[in-house]
């Protein structure tokens, strides 16, 4: 008898619209004439306040906020706000359509338990495990998170596809650790190194994932 099928998903950029989440409160804090320019400089200045994973995710985006000169009484409103933040437009059907096919879902996220708990109902799709960095103590590209989810599942790595939108944060590191992906490209970004597959958004997600490993 074949073993589960398991899809671990990265959340903000892959399932939930981050940038737009972030850009709106930057243009609120800064001025829509200075939101690109602030969000260009947040993907920057983000990476290196997780580096050692002692921050939970809430003091991260704190401190990014205020490395970008946000007033201290704004420094929060990343935080405040994350709750709120929506889904693409194609989400929950394609994770019903995954999981309709017999697929287990996890979620591998920077973030915290509250943020993700918050983000998956609004997502409306049951996920059968969450796992979330200031509870392991360490940030994506570390491979801590899949680890962990190996450890806590014994799932089979044959059997295991993780999509997500950041090359950075996940593509790179689950290359690194030989594990089959799909890379959603929504920018049309161009790498050297290329994923298991690609796609524009999750529209087509359950048939790559049924093409990468049969039932």
């Amino acid at each position: 008898m074949a073993q589960d099928r398991w899809a671990t998903f990265d959340c903000y950029g892959t399932l939930i619209d981050w940038d737009a989440g972030i850009r709106g409160e930057l243009a609120r804090v800064f001025g829509e004439d200075r939101a690109d320019e602030r969000l260009d400089r947040y993907h920057t200045v983000e990476p290196t306040l997780q580096v050692g994973g002692a921050r939970s995710y809430r003091e991260v985006m704190t401190a990014t906020m205020r490395e970008l000169g946000a007033p201290e009484d704004e420094a929060p409103a990343l935080a405040k706000t994350l709750p709120s933040w929506e889904p693409f437009p194609e989400v929950r059907a394609s994770l019903e359509a995954a999981r309709a096919r017999g697929w287990k879902l996890a979620v591998l996220s920077n973030t915290d338990r509250d943020f993700i708990v918050a983000s998956l109902e609004r997502i409306g799709v049951p996920f059968e495990l969450a796992i979330v960095a200031s509870e392991i103590g360490s940030y994506k590209p570390g491979h801590r998170h899949w680890t962990t989810f190996f450890e806590e599942t014994g799932a089979a790595r044959e059997r295991h596809v993780h999509v997500a939108q950041s090359y950075f944060h996940d593509i790179v590191p689950a290359n690194e650790l030989g594990l089959c992906t799909i890379w959603i490209n929504r920018y049309r970004a161009r790498r050297e190194r290329t994923p298991t597959r690609e796609l524009a958004d999750l529209s087509g997600l359950p048939e790559a994932l049924d093409e990468l490993v049969s039932a």
